[in-house]
């Protein structure tokens, strides 16, 4: 099997890459330089001339307060850049796995989101992410789409690496406590996404680390494993401030993996743990 990864240089699809091609899979890892994902004749082009037989699409504009006011550059790289890999992968006749968010849905309430529950996007990048998935599922039959939150990986920056930065010049740090969610730990997902790609169980996944955590609660864990001395105050969202909404309740439900025999991800604890080894 042969699978073309976009997004190669971030930390989600520089694991995707490590563990295909630690498996014997063929992996053909891209990002912008090679493959401009705006660009549809670029996107034809490198696709079928590398031809998989899938593409793991984990390339995204991810600036959630940027997107804001650049929702153009935003909605060109999720939606459209989405629309024309979708186009060449019908085309083609492959598999694709599009890797989305929390942020598609309203953040709103307490229990766990669905799969299936209905999407209410808030910001311009939930609601341009949410125009990719559209995109798949109205343009191919042979898709997965992937939601994930609170990503974390070796190959970028992400909240651990920001927090522990933080508090080598700050011993005070100001963290929410009013947005629940599971962290995802992009060598654990990867795992997920490389065995599920070698199926035909095609659909909408929700994919995070198991258990459930405020953002306050995930700094003081991090600090604790990390053995960091900090003094870590609990804010809303309200006081902290930011430019684009946030979802306070990122908590989902991952039933439907194990109810099609894939392995569920290990305790984000567990991740978390195995992460600051990795760093260290």
């Amino acid at each position: 099997m042969k699978v073309l990864v976009t997004g190669v240089k971030g930390q989600l699809g520089f694991d995707v890459v490590n563990e295909l091609t630690e498996r014997g899979i063929e992996a053909v890892g891209v990002d912008i330089d090679q493959m401009d994902i705006t660009d549809a004749a670029s996107v034809d082009k490198v696709i079928k001339e590398a031809g998989p037989d899938a593409v793991i699409h984990c390339a995204a504009y991810t600036a959630v307060d940027a997107a804001q006011e650049n929702e153009e550059s935003c909605r060109r790289v999720n939606a459209e850049g989405t629309q024309n890999i979708a186009n060449v992968c019908k085309e083609l006749d492959i598999k694709m796995l599009y890797i989305s968010t929390d942020y598609v849905f309203s953040g709103e309430g307490e229990r766990p989101w669905e799969p299936e529950d209905a999407c209410d996007p808030k910001s311009v990048y939930g609601q341009t992410k949410y125009e990719g998935e559209l995109a798949v599922k109205n343009t191919l039959d042979k898709y997965f789409i992937v939601r994930i939150a609170w990503v974390f990986g070796v190959n970028g920056k992400n909240f651990i690496k920001t927090m522990l930065n933080l508090a080598k010049t700050h011993d005070t740090i100001r963290v929410v406590n009013d947005q629940f969610g599971s962290p995802t730990y992009t060598y654990d997902l990867a795992k997920l996404l490389a065995d599920m790609v070698q199926t035909e169980k095609y659909g909408v996944y929700h994919a995070t680390n198991e258990g459930v955590c405020s953002w306050y609660e995930f700094a003081c864990e991090i600090f604790r494993k990390a053995k960091v001395q900090v003094n870590v105050i609990p804010v809303s969202t309200k006081e902290y401030g930011a430019k684009a909404p946030r979802p306070h309740n990122s908590r989902m439900s991952k039933e439907k993996l194990t109810e099609n025999g894939f392995e569920r991800l290990p305790s984000w604890q567990d991740a978390l743990e195995r992460f600051l080894k990795k760093i260290s």
